[in-house]
């Protein structure tokens, strides 16, 4: 059986950044909203600590603790959503979300302190990339007529 290996890049070896859009730190107030494994909604407190187009990472401040990879809708105080640094998707009243990142628990309040959030919103398309093909037609002189 043949084995693979991971190459680990050492201390000095600088990693490659593979991010598709930029992180910004931003501190605004926000609230996250779920439904529970009952079914009730619950309601979290949180305020941003780094926006980009495709995720957010935030510290909650009130609220008990969201399971990893649940469904959330995210949504920014309405007197924050249109500050020009923050991305498009979270300008909107709210955005589907899964939580993909749990941080510690808190002494205070038992909860996790920290969550990252994956938007789930659509891909923006390059400018510059190609239209899809057009479909193409026969002219009448191409076709077979049949009786």
């Amino acid at each position: 059986m043949e084995q693979r290996l991971r190459l680990v890049q050492g201390p000095h070896q600088p990693r490659a950044d593979k991010r598709t859009s930029e992180r910004r730190a931003v501190a605004v107030p926000g609230q996250i909203v779920w439904k529970d494994a009952r079914g009730t909604t619950r309601m979290a407190s949180v305020v941003t600590r780094d926006v980009s187009d495709h995720g957010v990472s935030v510290d909650c401040l009130s609220g008990t603790a969201i399971p990893l990879y649940r469904l959330v809708y995210f949504q920014i105080d309405r007197e924050a959503r249109n500050r020009p640094d923050l991305p498009v998707a979270l300008r909107k009243p709210n955005v589907l979300s899964a939580v993909f990142r749990v941080g510690a628990y808190s002494q205070t309040t038992g909860a996790p302190a920290e969550y990252a959030l994956r938007l789930l919103v659509e891909p923006v398309r390059a400018a510059d990339a190609e239209p899809a093909p057009r479909a193409t037609t026969w002219s009448e002189q191409e076709q077979t007529r049949t009786a």
